[in-house]
């Protein structure tokens, strides 16, 4: 039975994991018989959002990890405590918190920095041999990550502004739909647009379906 990590960034599109996302590929893996581990690193948000006014809570503050929590109903695992060679694949779904918390390709695009305990916690477990999985907007961290040594294949869909982005990172777009998948075999990569371009709920849960099962065919 492989074993996944599944790298949160909080809880919520706008300023944390996007749920529905997690929810999908938490559901895909099970139903494919992995095993996961909810992970996420511990440390402030970039901000919090208000879901229901769509705008910035001020004065607030929340860690990371605490949100995470919620998703994982409890169960979750300092990411700087969880050895890559534990794991047999990594999964990061999407929403802003992966461009806000995971990185701040939100704000800074192609010069964005990545968190240190993800960069080194991504590079140990690429070394292994794990492949390695993105949803929605988040292969911008496989791109930022590895895009200068190995250009990497990944897609978030279509949008060409941020597929220019992911160039000047190093990491090769490919332009794919709503609940389509790109492996990159080489590098052992995976990525799907998700809410990147679906319209609906069954396509984030179709493609989430498609991501996992290329992500753990590359577990061998």
């Amino acid at each position: 039975m492989p074993k996944v990590a599944v790298i949160l960034s909080g809880c919520g599109v706008y300023d944390g994991s996007e749920i529905h996302e997690a929810c999908a590929a938490l559901l895909a893996l099970d139903r494919a018989g992995a095993e996961t581990v909810i992970s996420a690193p511990a440390g402030p948000q970039m901000h919090v959002v208000n879901h229901l006014a769509g705008e910035p809570a001020e004065g607030e503050s929340r860690d990371m990890l605490v949100e995470a929590a919620r998703i994982a109903r409890g169960q979750i695992t300092p990411l700087q405590d969880l050895d890559p060679a534990s794991v047999d694949a990594v999964l990061m779904p999407g929403g802003f918190g992966a461009a806000k918390n995971l990185c701040t390709f939100a704000v800074d695009g192609a010069d964005c920095k990545v968190n240190p305990v993800l960069v080194d916690f991504l590079r140990r477990t690429h070394d292994l041999g794990r492949p390695l999985g993105a949803m929605c907007i988040a292969p911008v961290i496989l791109a930022r990550v590895f895009g200068p040594d190995l250009a990497p294949q990944v897609t978030i869909g279509t949008d060409p502004t941020t597929a220019g982005l992911i160039g000047q990172m190093g990491a090769r777009h490919v332009d794919c739909e709503a609940a389509g998948v790109v492996v990159d075999e080489k590098n052992r990569m995976v990525t799907t647009p998700a809410y990147m371009l679906a319209g609906s709920i069954k396509d984030v849960f179709a493609g989430a379906e498609a991501f996992v099962a290329k992500l753990l065919e590359l577990c061998g």
